[in-house]
């Protein structure tokens, strides 16, 4: 068996609890395997000590998921594992001090990331002869003071990342838009806790001080409609996006010559729906739930869903929040583009998807197959109508009512991610799990669960 699925038998919620035992004994000597079974939520306290033992990767990933304490790690010799609990609040302050004068410099640097660190450990990291751990403390720590000295240190990339972090204070950022470097400019330009008005004077600056400065959501409505004039159509998409824009801007981005630059205006979570609808019609926006949309009111997705532009319907379609009578009157409609962003809908009755499927065939397969209602009868329909789209036998791979027939055919798939999806998916009988493992696992039968020994 190709090891790829014995990684997706690790994390199958059906996996019976003798052969995680065998899998976990497994992987002594694998470590992808053993970092599969960390995601796991039914380990218990001696499987999770065995993957622990195993290697850093898979006890840095357990300590992250709560599954370690401060208890069970020496900080000395596995100081990557304490960084974590250090990362997550749930390691012992003490261990800071010790951290900070660890010898290798990326221990040191992943500490200056963590959060609430002791004043006298943040002192040691912003004296550390590393410049990669100094700006590390410089974009992590919320200490005004520090922050103040840190923005004066000798080293550009120290200050900017100082500029960068959002806890630096208002003037603080002010002073550093006149930093002689114009990477220092630029982070200082984008930060939201820039004043607007002292980060418009700098539009005129390097373009990619510009560049950050589109990004920046509280400056002069002019300052925004000037950098619309600029060449560099990177700088009008991140206007494009940017919440702080005005009507009138929005109207005239939706015009930009640029097709990029159009379709983030598309993601605009203010954009008007009037404007919206002309936008669909002009860039390919593709098959995504628009922010504008999900927060559409249910009078307004009604009118939207009756537009006679089947673009604009289907960006409709793709929410999965809709009143009853507009997702039924989506998955009726007579445009396949439609009816396939709609067919994933949870609301659908079974007959509406197979409606759906006798209308469209193979073009909507795919769709009818995500959706989470699907009957198994109808999956098995999916599965044994030639030709199959292959990114239907995966969905089908990975929906908990595919039928055992049809998960048998998954497994035995070319294809990698659809065979991965079958043996992860709880659906898949006990009996083909404990074939799986035995195949892969061979002559550990006679081992005892851990537990017992």
């Amino acid at each position: 068996m190709p090891s790829s699925l014995l990684y997706a038998v690790a994390v199958n919620p059906a996996l019976p609890p003798a052969l995680l035992d065998r899998l976990i004994h497994a992987a002594d000597t694998d470590q992808e395997l053993a970092e599969a079974l960390a995601d796991r939520p039914d380990l218990g306290p001696e499987q999770v000590r065995r993957l622990a033992e195993r290697d850093g990767h898979t006890a840095v990933w357990l300590a992250h998921r709560g599954l370690l304490g401060a208890a069970d790690v020496d900080p000395v010799a596995r100081p990557l594992v304490a960084l974590a609990l250090l990362d997550e609040g749930r390691g012992d302050p003490a261990w800071a001090r010790r951290l900070a004068r660890d010898p290798d410099p990326y221990v040191r640097e992943r500490l200056a990331a963590c959060p609430g660190l002791p004043a006298e450990t943040a002192e040691l990291l912003a004296a550390d002869g590393s410049a990669e751990v100094v700006a590390e403390l410089g974009l992590h720590t919320d200490r005004p003071e520090l922050l103040t000295r840190l923005a004066a240190h000798p080293r550009a990339e120290v200050r900017r990342w100082v500029a960068a972090n959002e806890a630096a204070p208002p003037g603080l950022l002010t002073a550093l838009l006149t930093d002689g470097d114009v990477r220092v400019r630029r982070q200082a330009a984008g930060n939201p806790g820039t004043p607007g008005a002292a980060a418009a004077r700098h539009v005129v600056d390097h373009p990619t001080v510009r560049r950050q400065l589109s990004e920046h959501p509280g400056l002069p409505a002019a300052t925004y409609h000037r950098l619309a004039d600029d060449r560099t159509s990177w700088v009008r998409g991140n206007l494009a996006e940017n919440p702080g824009i005005d009507l009138p801007l929005m109207h005239r981005l939706a015009s930009d010559e640029e097709e990029g630059v159009r379709r983030r205006l598309a993601h605009h979570p203010a954009v008007p729906l009037d404007l919206l609808e002309r936008l669909a019609t002009v860039v390919r926006i593709g098959p995504v739930l628009l922010p504008r949309i999900a927060a559409a009111e249910p009078a307004e997705l009604a009118r939207l869903a009756g537009s006679s532009e089947p673009r604009v319907r289907m960006l409709v379609a793709q929410h999965r929040g809709l009143p009853a009578t507009v997702r039924d009157r989506l998955a009726a409609d007579p445009d396949a583009a439609v009816a396939k962003s709609a067919a994933p809908h949870p609301g659908l009755a079974s007959e509406q998807l197979t409606a759906l499927l006798d209308r469209f065939g193979g073009k909507i397969a795919t769709a009818v197959a995500a959706n989470p209602g699907a009957p198994t009868a109808l999956l098995d329909r999916i599965a044994t109508t030639g030709p199959v789209p292959a990114k239907a036998l995966r969905a089908i791979a990975a929906h908990p009512h595919a039928g055992p027939g049809t998960l048998a055919r998954c497994l035995a798939s070319p294809d990698r991610r659809t065979a991965r999806a079958a043996a992860s998916n709880p659906a898949l009988p006990v009996e083909a799990i404990e074939a799986l493992v035995r195949t892969a696992c061979p002559g550990r039968e006679e081992r005892p669960p851990l537990e017992d020994r």
